[in-house]
């Protein structure tokens, strides 16, 4: 089950992510000559007018191959005949895609269990909100001076404190109240240390609240990621707490015995990262051949073809070096404890 349901995710992901860029590059008149789901030999396929659509074996991927994208053409529909804007946009569509789906994917959530808000609900066992005098039902307005809307500014501000201890104002009864909170570090298989505050989320359903807050969710995961990515850089956390195909899917399979919210949540976690890690200014992922695109832009010529070559495939050998490392010292490490 679990491996099926990591399949299912994957496929979803990437199909939307490809199909993004297939879109845009349609609409912007673009030769698109396949559009295919999955690497490897093809198991189904079919030719509609120019466009030759592929099922293939292995679901670890995905791609859309465009007239005069990676080899040179004289067809004036082709890739690298098309203005420079153009282009980018098609480029961009497939990231843009994946955060579609995740709001998607928590908009359903919200409409199934509810959307958590900034009023307590319950405590975990350990919880030193509880602890500090906070009950049930209060809600929180303001966390070290800054105001709080939504569930996912109590997380966000708490997750990437650098210090224990918190002010916290809640309305009890309209009346506001301060409390000092001293936060605990956890540390859970597989991720990075952060910091709880103890406390479940109140859950309520309202469809145009249930939107916005899908909307605050996603922007909050994709927020979350450039600070991991940022914190990384600057040596907070190592490689070895992040998560590589393995990892992925041992989580996948986790979640998966926990019923099916918890597999639309992880959908939308993954689908919103894949989004943020595709734009990353890196050869040959899209955010890559974005910067090219954007200097071409600045210089009014394109950038030296051999160059853009070199970059991607210093990208991809650093890439494929850190999926490699991440997958042996990391996922493997977790999964058969060595």
């Amino acid at each position: 089950m679990g491996i099926l349901s990591a399949v299912i995710i994957f496929l979803l992901v990437v199909m939307l992510h490809e199909f993004g860029h297939f879109t845009v590059a349609k609409l912007v008149g673009i030769k698109v000559n396949e559009f295919s789901i999955g690497m490897g030999p093809s198991i189904l396929n079919k030719k509609s007018a120019e466009t030759k659509y592929s099922l293939r074996l292995l679901p670890i991927g995905g791609y859309v191959a465009m007239e005069g994208e990676s080899e040179e053409s004289k067809d004036p529909r082709a890739f690298s005949s098309v203005g420079v804007g153009k282009r980018l946009a098609v480029v961009v569509a497939g990231a843009f895609m994946n955060f579609v789906l995740a709001v998607f994917a928590f908009l359903i959530l919200n409409l199934i269990s509810g959307y958590p808000t900034s009023t307590i609900g319950n405590f975990t066992d350990i919880s030193p909100a509880r602890d500090a005098g906070l009950l049930a039902g209060d809600k929180i307005i303001q966390i070290d001076g800054k105001n709080v809307n939504t569930w996912e500014d109590i997380t966000s501000f708490i997750a990437y404190k650098t210090s224990n201890d918190i002010e916290l104002k809640a309305m009890r009864d309209g009346e506001e109240i301060k409390f000092n909170v001293k936060l605990n570090t956890i540390k859970e298989e597989g991720k990075a240390e952060r910091k709880v505050i103890g406390i479940m989320p109140k859950n309520e359903f309202n469809f145009i609240k249930s939107i916005t807050n899908a909307f605050a969710t996603t922007g909050n995961v994709i927020s979350s990621v450039y600070k991991a990515l940022w914190t990384m850089l600057n040596g907070g956390f190592k490689t070895t707490d992040l998560s590589g195909p393995l990892g992925v899917i041992s989580f996948i399979g986790k979640q998966s015995k926990e019923g099916i919210t918890p597999l639309i949540a992880t959908l939308g976690l993954i689908s919103a990262n894949l989004g943020v890690m595709n734009l990353l200014p890196l050869s040959p992922l899209d955010g890559g051949k974005a910067v090219f695109l954007l200097i071409e832009a600045i210089r009014g010529k394109k950038v030296n073809a051999k160059i853009e070559e070199k970059f991607s495939l210093i990208g991809f050998v650093a890439l494929f070096g850190l999926m490699i490392y991440v997958t042996i010292f990391s996922d493997l490490k977790r999964i058969i404890g060595w």
